[in-house]
C-alpha cells in the first residue's frame, strides 16, 4: 500500500473545559440556541466527572490502529477539535490520496453516521475515500463487548444493553420511503453479544439511553422505564452494557455511572457496568480489519 494511503477515524467530539460547553452545544445543535438551564445542567454533569476523556481515548485508539495497520491514522471530530475539516486539511497537506474512513459509531443512522459521511465528503476534495457505512455486526466488535461482559456478569444476572437514543423524527421513513436502520442495528448488536455470551432470551433486554433535552419525542424505551419494569419483576441486580459507545465519555461516566446507578439504587437495585472497550485489542483488530477492507475496495 502506498505511503499516501491512510485511515481516518471519526467521532463526536467533546469540549476540553466547562467554559467551552456553550460553543460545543451550538455545534451539536447546528447553531440553535439552547435554554440556559440546559447549558447549566450539562456543565454540571461534566463537572461531576472532571472531564470527558473521549478525545484522548480516540487519539489513543488511532495510535494503536496505526501500529496495527502500518499506516497513518488521523482523527476528526464532528462537533469539536480536531474538527473534520481541519484534519482533512492536514491529510491533504501530508499528501494522502486515498483513505479508509471509519466512524466510531458502529450502528448506522442518517443523523449520525450520515452526517459524518456528508462532512467528510465535503472536505476531502480529490482524495479517494472509502466510507464504512456500518459495522454493527462485525465479529470482533461483538467479541470485544462479550469479553467485557463476561468479566462482570454472574450466572442468572439480568443484562440491559443500551444504545444512544435519537429523536423519533430522525428514524421515520425518509422521502424515498426508506427506514433508518439505526434502531434495528443497535438491537442486532445487542442480540449478537447476548448470543456470544450464551444468554438466554429471558436473561437480557434492551433500552435507549440519554434522550436529549431538545423538543419532540426521542425513541425508547428509556433506561429508567426499563429499570422500573425489571424491579417490578423482583430483579435486584442488573449489568448495563452500552453497545453503541466505544470509549468512556459523559454518556457513560455520568449518565450510567452516576444517574442510572442512583436511579437503580433508589429502587434497592444494584447496577453494574462492564469496562468500556477503550483500548481493547479486539476493538483495534476490528478497526484494522475495516481499514484494510476499505483500502482494498479502493484498489
Amino acid at each position: 500500500m502506498s505511503e499516501k494511503a491512510a485511515v481516518l477515524l471519526l467521532a463526536h467530539g467533546t469540549p476540553d473545559t466547562l467554559d467551552e460547553i456553550p460553543e460545543y452545544l451550538k455545534n451539536v445543535t447546528g447553531g440553535r440556541s439552547l435554554p440556559q438551564s440546559v447549558i447549566d445542567e450539562i456543565q454540571h454533569r461534566y463537572s461531576l466527572i472532571g472531564a470527558s476523556p473521549l478525545t484522548r481515548l480516540t487519539l489513543e485508539q488511532g495510535k494503536a490502529l496505526s501500529e496495527a495497520v502500518g499506516l497513518p491514522v488521523y482523527v476528526g471530530m464532528r462537533n469539536w477539535k480536531p474538527y473534520i475539516s481541519d484534519t482533512a486539511r492536514v491529510m491533504r497537506a501530508d499528501g494522502v490520496v486515498q483513505c479508509a474512513v471509519i466512524c466510531l459509531a458502529p450502528q448506522n443512522s442518517r443523523t449520525s453516521v450520515g452526517l459524518y459521511k456528508k462532512a467528510v465528503l465535503a472536505e476531502t476534495g480529490d482524495m479517494r475515500v472509502d466510507f464504512t457505512e456500518t459495522w454493527a455486526e462485525h465479529p470482533m466488535l461483538i467479541e470485544a463487548f462479550a469479553e467485557k461482559l463476561r468479566a462482570v456478569r454472574h450466572p442468572g444476572t439480568m443484562v440491559l444493553f443500551t444504545a444512544h437514543s435519537v429523536p423519533s423524527r430522525t428514524v421515520q421513513n425518509s422521502s424515498d420511503g426508506s427506514a433508518d436502520p439505526y434502531a434495528d442495528e443497535a438491537r442486532r448488536t445487542a442480540a449478537l453479544v447476548a448470543e456470544c455470551v450464551g444468554l438466554a432470551p429471558d436473561d437480557w433486554t434492551f433500552a435507549f439511553q440519554s434522550q436529549g433535552q431538545s423538543g419532540g419525542p426521542w425513541i425508547g424505551p428509556t433506561v429508567e422505564e426499563t429499570l422500573t419494569e425489571l424491579r417490578q419483576q423482583d430483579i435486584e441486580r442488573v449489568v448495563l452494557q452500552p453497545i453503541g459507545f466505544l470509549c468512556d465519555h459523559v454518556e457513560i461516566l455520568y449518565d450510567i455511572d452516576i444517574q442510572f446507578r442512583q436511579f437503580a439504587a433508589d429502587f434497592g437495585m444494584e447496577l453494574v457496568r462492564p469496562e468500556s472497550l477503550n483500548d481493547s485489542p479486539l476493538l483495534i483488530s476490528a478497526l484494522a480489519d475495516l481499514a484494510r477492507t476499505g483500502l482494498a475496495r479502493l484498489g
